[in-house]
């Protein structure tokens, strides 16, 4: 019998499903997009090493609210890591910096107006929901825009030679790039509810909340990622601006 408590059915069928699933994702990355079988399998298998473990933990951020704060401050680490390394030749706190920009004003504002209550349990999801956007959109942006400003290394150069200041001379071309780093969540706010339904939508109306809160609540959620990465986004083409940003990390 199918179990109604979860949106899929798991058993010994979903790890045969998995190994599938993992399986192709490796082929089509090696043989199409030239991506290394090992980058695949490792990501998949830290996936399910990280979830195990994050469950346990997340078992215990009820009864702590300073573990529930350790944890976050992982989260942003990770994140921030992440995010330098695929940016490249950045420092760690470089790639913070947007991540922290973009998430920690959304999340006072949801203290502030008391949509988020100050439950660890509350603030761990939704504060690392807010993390995991930013640090995607700081991820597109930063290697984006420093693709960009290499590639058109010519044109800074002649806003220079023109008397512009360095800055000045990278927004010409590093402004209109950032904005590509917020399209994926443009795209899923926009589309919601014809194109997907997250998760956690379905997970709340399946939960037995009534499907006006369970919109509502996605609604708060998207329109919150919105924020925070458009934030991360801005404030990534900053820095870029600025020279500080992976290769371009030269003073002004």
């Amino acid at each position: 019998m199918p179990d109604h408590s979860t949106l899929l059915n798991t058993g010994p069928v979903v790890w045969v499903l998995l190994v599938a699933l993992l399986g192709v994702a490796a082929t089509v990355g090696r043989t199409v997009l030239g991506i290394p079988i090992r980058q695949v399998l490792l990501a998949g298998t830290r996936a399910l090493a990280q979830l195990a473990i994050v469950a346990v933990v997340i078992s215990q951020l009820g009864r702590s609210g300073w573990l529930a704060a350790a944890f976050l401050l992982l989260m942003l680490a990770m994140a921030s890591w992440t995010a330098a390394r695929r940016i490249g030749d950045t420092a760690v706190w470089r790639a913070a910096l947007p991540i922290a920009a973009g998430t920690v004003p959304v999340v006072g504002l949801m203290l502030l107006t008391g949509v988020l209550p100050p439950q660890p349990l509350a603030l761990v999801a939704v504060v690392g929901q807010l993390i995991g956007g930013s640090m995607t959109a700081t991820n597109l942006a930063g290697r984006r825009l420093s693709q960009e400003l290499q590639a058109r290394s010519g044109e800074v150069e002649a806003g220079l030679a023109l008397g512009l200041r360095g800055r000045a001379a990278r927004l010409l071309v590093a402004r209109p790039v950032a904005a590509e780093a917020l399209l994926p969540a443009l795209d899923q706010t926009r589309t919601v509810g014809t194109v997907t339904l997250p998760g956690a939508f379905v997970g709340l109306v399946l939960g037995g909340a009534s499907p006006l809160d369970a919109g509502l609540i996605q609604l708060v959620v998207l329109v919150s990622l919105l924020a925070a990465e458009a934030i991360a986004a801005s404030v990534t083409a900053y820095l870029a601006e600025g020279g500080l940003l992976g290769h371009l990390a030269t003073p002004e």
